[in-house]
């Protein structure tokens, strides 16, 4: 593989030394852990990119930056593989529903959770939505609301403590 890639003889594909690949392959592993919520899957994901980088090499315009190109990469396929997975296991507990394993909360816990939702204001039950109920990372859920992470975090937390606020102040009550 590092000879394919060292060849200066080949057209399109320059030259790289040995360090630099030693790095690109740290910097990608990195890139890798730091995405995947499996992180015993990243060997799997850098050996991947590496192969999309032998593909398309000639496609890289410029030669310099060939490290954040296969960070790049790497991080693409790190959030398929996330995605994949995602559904993987959406379709895990779809079966389990359909051979009658999984086992439906009772009524009343849907109606206090609605209860609960119900008296939050909108913005802050969606983002409880969109992070709890959907599974959404909080960088996610601010590229949506076009809003900083730190809001989306700041907004949740508040949001959470107003709940345990209410729920406490109910079983005060009782």
């Amino acid at each position: 593989m590092t000879n394919s890639l060292r060849d200066s003889e080949n057209p399109g594909y320059p030259a790289i030394e040995e360090e630099l690949l030693t790095e690109m392959y740290r910097q990608m592993l990195r890139v890798a852990r730091h995405r995947l919520h499996q992180k015993n899957d990243a060997v799997d994901i850098v050996q991947e990119a590496w192969v999309r980088i032998l593909e398309k090499m000639d496609t890289l315009r410029e030669s310099n930056k060939i490290i954040p190109w296969a960070k790049t990469i790497a991080a693409n396929l790190a959030s398929n593989a996330n995605r994949a997975r995602r559904a993987e296991t959406v379709c895990e507990s779809c079966d389990e529903y359909a051979s009658g394993l999984y086992t439906m909360p009772e009524p009343e816990i849907f109606a206090e959770l609605s209860d609960v939702l119900g008296r939050l204001d909108p913005q802050t039950r969606t983002l409880l939505l969109y992070k709890f109920y959907y599974g959404f990372k909080d960088n996610e859920i601010a590229a949506a609301l076009d809003v900083p992470v730190g809001t989306v975090k700041a907004r949740i937390h508040r949001g959470k403590a107003r709940i345990k606020a209410q729920s406490q102040e109910d079983s005060s009550r009782t």
